[in-house]
């Protein structure tokens, strides 16, 4: 993507100052945020800042090309624990961002849903599986998906909502500020380098579709360069234990801390995920790039160099 003017909501968060950094390069970036779970420490100075909610209504959607929409409350627990506030920034939020920038002459969105729909699976989840919502956070990424459907077919407009399998980055990149919200590669990293034993929910053998925030970047662009209308799957269709994962920490950083296991308190889980992108690389190409032992290796860089 070039000379393009983009608008990234979200844009001081993990994922969003991610994108937005990367399409800084050639384009006009405008990231809006409320601080709520970023930080404008995670943007770059060739990123225009704006401290905004996606509830306003006076959004800087003026003249903007494409809508990248990532803002939302980004986790089951943190949903269940806000319900109201979770289902209105990430429902009526996403509306009215959409609606603000289709009103200024926007025609392409890309979107973030979520991989947590299709439930615990060990084989790979093809995006025309049937999905349910069984938490506050599915339920409100499937309203998106559903007014994404609206949008297109009364306006005309392309919107592509991106399935994420779990994004990970590590606290040496823009996940630090997340805390217990992060991924749990970032989470376990951080204490196994300081000693400290990860709280692995049962044991250990669950499962997830680690992603690279570099991998997902690059099929964010690429479904605003193809305007992909639709849903689609972003991961890698290979998935590892949190035992194998504790493994490769250890291997990388030198270190034998074993997890300490505990009885999962959570209602709802998802014990296993594995993407199926076909149907994104089929329409654009795009394919990952970082396997999980070097995205691991990545994580740990930072803490070798102290």
């Amino acid at each position: 993507m070039q000379n393009q003017r983009v608008l990234v909501t979200g844009g001081a968060g993990f994922i969003g100052s991610n994108l937005a950094n990367h399409l800084a390069t050639d384009n006009e970036v405008i990231a809006v945020d409320d601080l709520h779970l970023g930080t404008p420490e995670n943007i770059d100075d060739d990123v225009e800042f704006v401290d905004a909610s996606v509830l306003d209504d006076d959004l800087p959607t003026a003249d903007v090309d494409v809508l990248f929409h990532l803002a939302a409350y980004s986790s089951y627990t943190m949903a269940e624990e806000h319900k109201r506030d979770a289902t209105r920034v990430n429902v009526e939020g996403f509306v009215n961002a959409v609606e603000q920038a289709r009103e200024d002459g926007c025609e392409t969105v890309v979107y973030a849903s979520t991989s947590s729909i299709y439930g615990s699976r060990t084989e790979p989840s093809p995006e025309e599986l049937p999905v349910e919502a069984r938490t506050c956070y599915e339920a409100s990424k499937l309203a998106r998906e559903k007014y994404g459907e609206y949008f297109h077919h009364h306006y005309d407009m392309t919107l592509a909502g991106l399935r994420f399998f779990s994004v990970y980055q590590g606290y040496g990149g823009a996940e630090e500020h997340k805390g217990e919200y992060a991924n749990t590669v970032a989470q376990f990293t951080h204490k196994i380098a300081n000693g400290e034993r990860p709280e692995v929910f049962g044991d250990g053998t669950q499962t997830r579709d680690f992603t690279h925030v570099d991998d997902i970047v690059r099929g964010i662009e690429l479904a605003a360069d193809h305007r992909l209308q639709g849903i689609y799957n972003l991961g890698t269709g290979e998935s590892y234990t949190f035992n194998t994962m504790i493994e490769l920490i250890n291997d990388e950083l030198g270190t034998d801390v074993e997890p300490k296991y505990v009885e999962n308190p959570l209602d709802v889980y998802v014990h296993d995920t594995m993407a199926d992108s076909t149907k994104i690389q089929e329409a654009t190409g795009w394919e990952p790039e970082i396997d999980f032992a070097e995205g691991v290796a990545r994580v740990c860089e930072p803490y070798l160099e102290d």
